[in-house]
This record gives structure tokens, C-alpha cells and sequence, in this order.
């Protein structure tokens, strides 16, 4: 793979909700030891996320931070609707059907996208083929019947 090509990962709701799904991947960054940026559709979207982290379960902290909060670089992820990266993340999530900038130099970029949601399905098929015709390594992760998320399929680049 090229070092300069940021792999890219397509997560599938049907199973669960991207207010379920996306706490679980937050925490997992987080454990890695990565910064985060989760990119959504919206300003009101974005400040929802947020909220919904503060109350998403009672034994754990997501440390969250959006435009409101201020210092970005002190947060550990960041909540945005707008292309920018000013905690330095390693790892950016997209939801809602933001649109996915530049990518270049993370460690990975992740896709969620509402299985439900004939549009939001047809946007992440249109995002595989662009970021794989680009050369980058994708992903499509789908949940199986116990809420695993299996690798449906992967592409080399």
C-alpha cells in the first residue's frame, strides 16, 4: 500500500443506530491512542452528537469537544460539520453524509452510512468506486446477526 493513501472504511447500519454504533468506534480510537474528528452533515447534527456523548452511558467519558466548547486542540475528538482537522486526528469519522475531503496523512477514515437510506446507500457505493479507482485501500464492514461487524469486503490498493 502506498504510505500516502489513507485506507478507507464503509460501516453499514441497519442493526443498530449510528447513536449505538458510533460511541463503541469512538472509545476504540480513543483506546489506540488516536484523535478524532467526527465530520457530520450539519452544524445541528454535529452539536446532537455531541450531546447524545455526554449521556450514552453512565460507566464511561468520551472526552468531546465542538465549535462551542473551543479549544481544539485540547480535545481528544472533535465534533464538526465543517472539512477541518484542528485537533490533529489520526482518525476521521463521517456521518450523516458529510462529505469527505482530503484525507491525505490519517490513519484511517471512516464512512457510516444508513443502510435504510436508499440515498445515503447509493452516496457510499459512489464513495467506494471514487476511493478506489484513487488508489486507496477500502473496507465494507456490515454487522452479523450478534452485532459483530464482519469485513465484508477489502480491496488492496
Amino acid at each position: 500500500m502506498n504510505d500516502a493513501m489513507t485506507p478507507v472504511f464503509f460501516y453499514h447500519l441497519e442493526r443498530q443506530p449510528l447513536e449505538t454504533v458510533l460511541p463503541k468506534l469512538l472509545n476504540t480510537s480513543l483506546e489506540r491512542g488516536w484523535r478524532v474528528v467526527v465530520q457530520a452533515g450539519s452544524e445541528e447534527r454535529s452539536e446532537a452528537i455531541a450531546a447524545q456523548l455526554w449521556s450514552h452511558d453512565e460507566e464511561s467519558f468520551l472526552p468531546h469537544g465542538t465549535k462551542a466548547d473551543g479549544f481544539p486542540d485540547l480535545q481528544p475528538i472533535w465534533i464538526t460539520a465543517a472539512d477541518e482537522n484542528p485537533n490533529n486526528a489520526n482518525i476521521r469519522f463521517f456521518v450523516d453524509g458529510a462529505p469527505v475531503g482530503d484525507i491525505a496523512g490519517l490513519t484511517r477514515a471512516v464512512i457510516l452510512f444508513d443502510g435504510n437510506d436508499a440515498e445515503a446507500v447509493d452516496a457510499a457505493r459512489a464513495g467506494w468506486k471514487r476511493f478506489k479507482a484513487a488508489g486507496h485501500e477500502v473496507s465494507y464492514f456490515q454487522q452479523d446477526e450478534q452485532g459483530r461487524w464482519q469485513n465484508r469486503a477489502a480491496t488492496g490498493s
